[in-house]
């Protein structure tokens, strides 16, 4: 289910990312304890425009997530620190 892109940053910026890049709308994570991963995303679209779902499946592959999972780190169900206990249990971090 497509989600609208300032949803979708808004999450990432309350899970422990951080903008790399203004202009082009690239995120960091790093962990709760500040120590930055190897962790990218990008987010191509701006505004309040949709992102479509092949979109989606490639911010969660990046973020190290299913789909399904980044659909609850989006829509809030999934917390910083559960996020970062996947991450620790399939070696990520």
């Amino acid at each position: 289910m497509p989600r609208k892109a300032r949803q979708v940053e808004s999450a990432l910026l309350t899970k422990g990312f951080r903008r790399a890049d203004s202009k082009h709308r690239k995120f960091r994570y790093y962990e709760s304890n500040g120590e930055e991963t190897g962790i990218r995303t990008l987010l191509s679209h701006g505004g309040n425009r949709d992102i479509g779902d092949s979109l989606l499946a490639t911010m969660a592959r990046q973020c190290r997530l299913t789909r399904r999972e980044f659909e609850r780190l989006v829509d809030c169900p999934l917390s910083q620190e559960g996020y970062e206990d996947l991450l620790r249990e399939r070696g990520q971090i």
